[in-house]
This record gives C-alpha cells, structure tokens and sequence, in this order.
C-alpha cells in the first residue's frame, strides 16, 4: 500500500490555520482511499528539525568514514528526513506565507532534506513523486493582483522542488484568509469563501486522482 508523507508547517493549530484545514481534507480522502496505506506525519511547527548548521552541512559532503561523532549525530539526523521522503508515494505539504515567504521551519526541513548527490543534482533519488503544496495566503498574490510581484511562495517552491529535487510538483492556494478577521478586507469574504470552497474541493480530487493512480499502478 501506498505512504504518504505529510508535512505541516503553520504556527496555528487545527481548524485555525487554512493550510492545515485544506491539507486535512486531502489526507482524509487520501486514507479513505488507502486505509491500510501508511502516512508519515510531521508537525514541524510542533516538533520543528534542526536549522541546517555547519556540522549538518559539512557532513554532508564527507565520507561517512570520516565523520566526527558530531557530524554523524548531524547526518544520521539528516538521513532519517531524507529516507521518509524516498520512501514516499506521495507528498503533501502545508505552506503558509508568512512574510512574503515560507515558514522558515519548513525551510529548515528543505535544507535537511535537500543532500547534493543523492536528493538533488543529476539524477535525484525522489524524481517524480508527487508532492501536492497548500499554499494558503492572507491576501491574493494571483497573477494581475497588485502584490503579484510579491509571490515569493509558488514560485520558490517550484523551482526547489520541481527542478531542484525532480518531483512532480502541484499548488492548491485558499487565499484571502484574513478577511474575515481584517475589517479593510471585509468585501472580499464572499471570495475568500469561494476560495476555500474551491481548496477543499481541490485537496478532494487531488487526493482522489493520485489514489486512483497508485491503484491503477497495483493492479
């Protein structure tokens, strides 16, 4: 059966945080799907990974053999990461913008997981898995907004992910969050409804596709 690795990065807990509520939704009709699947959960939001240091790093590109008791506490760290996402049939990964940006503990996860030669470079070892990003934003950063030149999100995310570790990369945005809680925005709360209608909907037939995907891959 297939395994998913799922990846939350929100500060806010549940119901509060529109990226873990559109990432639910997916895993839930994911496990529907396969209910003797196995999913691979992390919160790093909760249980954050180490920010990548020069031990980290450096150990990375030195023969194992080599490797100080520190720098193999570091790599052994860094390998479990890495393994979980080899093993993964699929990968979903929550993404707010914090700033314009990610949060910088799913950054930390990215650089962990990211091993020159092995995860990335010529022929990465996770190329071509699917990896479905709710990117959720407080505003609308959609191209011909005012704050389009501001999507840092997507844009960084497909180019790591997509060119950087060779998976099959897909966006679901609920944007426009924050309206309902920013006076200034309140106009906008039928179309941050409508987004987050569509992200639910969205997160459903994704996960409903690559279920049908792998079962067609079993058979």
């Amino acid at each position: 059966m297939p395994t998913l690795l799922h990846v939350d990065s929100s500060v806010w807990p549940g119901s509060a945080s529109a990226s873990r509520t559109v990432a639910d939704a997916f895993r839930k009709t994911w496990e529907e799907q396969h209910p003797d699947g196995t999913v691979i959960y992390r919160d790093l939001a909760v249980n954050p990974v180490p920010h990548l240091d020069a031990v980290g790093a450096s150990a990375g590109f030195a023969d194992p053999a080599t490797h100080s008791p520190e720098q193999a506490a570091a790599f052994a760290e860094r390998l479990k990461l890495i393994e979980e996402l080899e093993q993964a049939d699929a990968v979903l990964i929550g993404a707010p913008m914090y700033n314009f940006s990610i949060p910088s503990t799913l950054k930390a996860w990215l650089d962990q997981v990211i091993l020159m030669g092995r995860t990335a470079g010529e022929t990465p070892s996770a190329k071509g898995t699917p990896v479905t990003v709710v990117a959720s934003r407080g505003g609308s950063y959609a191209p011909g907004t005012p704050r389009e030149p501001f999507e840092y999100v997507q844009n960084y995310l497909r180019d790591l992910l997509g060119t950087m570790l060779g998976l099959d990369v897909d966006f679901i945005v609920p944007e426009l969050t924050l309206a309902h809680t920013t006076p200034a925005m309140s106009e906008l709360i039928p179309l941050a409804e409508a987004s987050r209608t569509k992200a639910l909907e969205d997160a459903d037939a994704r996960a409903k596709e690559l279920a049908a995907r792998f079962s067609a891959d079993a058979a």
